[in-house]
């Protein structure tokens, strides 16, 4: 049984990982939305690049050992477990905005941004918003 601590030590250890890249990309894209330097707008460019490729093997990791634990605890927990579909649905969600950030990253690399950098502080705090709420869900377990 001390197998699946250590899959769910991994499976924590990568989704810190991965949220920390997760919540500084968005802020850098604020700093680029809010460049007028070309000098400064490559650099920005290959900062952004450099972290979201450096997280997505974490983003990954963290999906691969989610898995196990579900397989690892079995589908009757699985289905007994109301909040864990509520959380597989924000982790979702956060995949979907881990795949948007790579269309943001295109858009500021080939000059097609629109967005202002309002919109990318409003932007930055969503990834807070769902750990907050998966957090909870899977430490008070509410149904």
């Amino acid at each position: 049984m001390t197998w699946i601590l250590w899959v769910k030590a991994l499976h924590i250890a990568f989704m810190v990982a991965w949220f920390a890249g997760i919540f500084y990309l968005p802020r850098l894209f604020v700093y680029h939305a809010m460049n007028a330097k070309p000098a400064v707008d490559e650099q920005l460019c290959i900062m952004e690049r450099r972290l979201l490729y450096f997280v997505t093997p974490f983003a990954i990791l963290t999906l691969i050992f989610g898995v196990a634990l579900i397989f690892a605890y079995g589908s009757a927990w699985f289905a007994a477990s109301g909040w864990m579909h509520t959380k597989l649905l924000l982790v979702f969600l956060l995949y979907i905005y881990h795949g948007y950030c790579f269309k943001l990253l295109k858009d500021f690399k080939t000059g097609k941004n629109r967005r202002s950098h309002r919109f990318y502080r409003v932007f930055n705090e969503l990834p807070v918003l769902a750990l907050f709420a998966i957090i909870i869900l899977a430490v008070v377990k509410p149904y």
